[in-house]
């Protein structure tokens, strides 16, 4: 088999000369979608539609939820969604440097860069 330093980093790993087989891909895509569709149901936890009371619904961890007030709840919702949107500005702006950098911009720079 590879071992995963045969592999390129980023979006190079799925599409290229060096990117994993097309099956590697493919069991990839059906992993995550067999847990998207079949395990990770949030109604097999005991939830009603529309609820969002977090991901520790098997009993096993208690932060707590129930005990916090309606606006407690409210606020950290939103405290987790702008984190959740923060990290996907971050990861989005680590893809655009990945794919400028080939084009000739200088990745020191900021915002912008310089065409070398």
């Amino acid at each position: 088999g590879d071992s995963f330093d045969s592999f390129p980093n980023g979006i190079a790993a799925f599409f290229g000369p060096d990117a994993i087989p097309q099956a590697g891909f493919a069991q990839i895509v059906a992993f995550v979608g067999a847990l998207e569709l079949g395990v990770m149901k949030d109604s097999a936890n005991g939830a009603e539609p529309g609820d969002f009371v977090g991901d520790f619904r098997n009993g096993s961890i208690d932060f707590g939820w129930d005990t916090f007030d309606e606006e407690t709840q409210l606020s950290k919702r939103a405290i987790e969604l702008n984190n959740g949107r923060a990290a996907m500005m971050g990861i989005l702006g680590l893809m655009v440097h990945e794919e400028i950098v080939p084009l000739g911009y200088d990745a020191d720079l900021p915002i912008i860069g310089h065409l070398v």
